[in-house]
């Protein structure tokens, strides 16, 4: 039998690997296994040690003019440290207009990078190896064609496309409710969605082919506990739409992330964070979930943008190291941290 890991301080001094009493749960010792990490439902995180085995992955979002300058940022991210890209696409590419189109003018790499064309994508990663990196994509509408754009790049570079991970925002009730990048109706947008997790699921099984987006939600003006209820009453429609698609939910639901915001309430962002992977759990299970890895809430968490001032911009950056402190806290697997100005 082998021996349990021993965990020590900087000075050597040996600590548990976990610190639990049978009253860290308000319902006590009948619902102690809940304070576990790694153990369902996952209040305390999803992996057993979190990030004594596995840190969060530093992703910074960044994406704007033209492939090119963009190119250029995500070679300097990656040589300081970034551990995966995340890409922000402007408006037009959002909504499906070449950078050409009339209602397009104004917009042109102002809010994210312009993808109009795979020579773009190309630029867009040239001298980026995609099967040594994930991306995330913040796109919902044109999810379907900027993905085929990055595949289609992974096999031209020689990567294997079972091998290849990343996540697609592909998020549309949220757009209806909060943002405004649709294109489609609800209905057809739902088919487009549960079409991609068929795909992924045969094609590109390491991909994340939604990103069930709370943040675009808080920073439209909700609470934190708005955002929760919102964001998981939407992942539980695409459960479902899944399901009525005939796709097996023990595949399917691992596919599924989370993005999250964190704004300047530190112990309510981590309850929030706690409460949301506890919740999501019972709601995978009550659908027929049997894998745990199925049940598990997986999330990105970006700071909040909506908090912060474009007067005495010095001060973001206490604001930020907070919002970052209670995403950490609460065991996200993913961070991205806003500029302070």
């Amino acid at each position: 039998m082998s021996e349990e890991k021993k965990y020590c301080t900087d000075s050597g001094i040996e600590i548990k690997r976990v610190y639990l009493t049978p009253n860290s749960s308000p319902a006590g010792e009948g619902q102690r296994a809940e304070g576990e990490a790694g153990v369902f439902p996952f209040l305390r995180g999803i992996q057993k040690d979190m990030y004594r085995g596995k840190l969060w992955t530093m992703r910074q979002y960044a994406g704007f003019s033209t492939a090119e300058e963009s190119n250029k940022r995500y070679k300097y991210l990656l040589a300081n440290g970034t551990t995966g890209l995340s890409v922000a696409f402007d408006l037009p590419t959002q909504i499906g207009y070449d950078s050409d189109h009339a209602l397009a003018e104004g917009e042109v790499g102002k809010s994210g990078v312009a993808i109009d064309s795979l020579r773009d994508m190309e630029i867009l990663f040239d001298g980026i190896k995609l099967e040594d990196i994930t991306t995330s994509m913040t796109i919902n509408s044109t999810a379907s064609i900027l993905l085929a754009m990055y595949i289609t790049l992974a096999k031209k570079q020689g990567a294997d496309i079972k091998k290849i991970s990343g996540t697609i925002q592909n998020d549309l009730l949220k757009e209806y409710a909060a943002r405004g990048t649709y294109i489609y109706p609800p209905k057809a947008s739902m088919r487009i969605i549960t079409d991609i997790f068929e795909y992924c699921e045969k094609e590109v099984p390491k991909w994340n082919t939604i990103s069930v987006s709370g943040y675009h939600i808080r920073e439209a003006g909700s609470t934190a506990v708005q955002e929760l209820a919102f964001t998981l009453a939407n992942g539980k429609a695409y459960l479902k739409a899944a399901l009525e698609r005939k796709l097996d939910i023990n595949v399917f639901a691992k596919r599924i992330s989370f993005f999250f915001n964190a704004h300047n309430n530190l112990f309510e962002e981590v309850a929030k964070f706690r409460a949301a992977r506890r919740m999501w759990a019972k709601i995978t299970k009550e659908l027929g979930a049997t894998d745990e890895r199925a049940m598990m809430l997986r999330f990105h968490t970006q700071t909040g943008g909506s908090t912060l001032t474009a007067q005495q911009p010095m001060n973001n950056i206490v604001r930020v190291t907070v919002q970052a402190l209670s995403a950490v806290l609460g065991g996200t697997q993913s961070l991205h941290t806003n500029g302070y100005d």
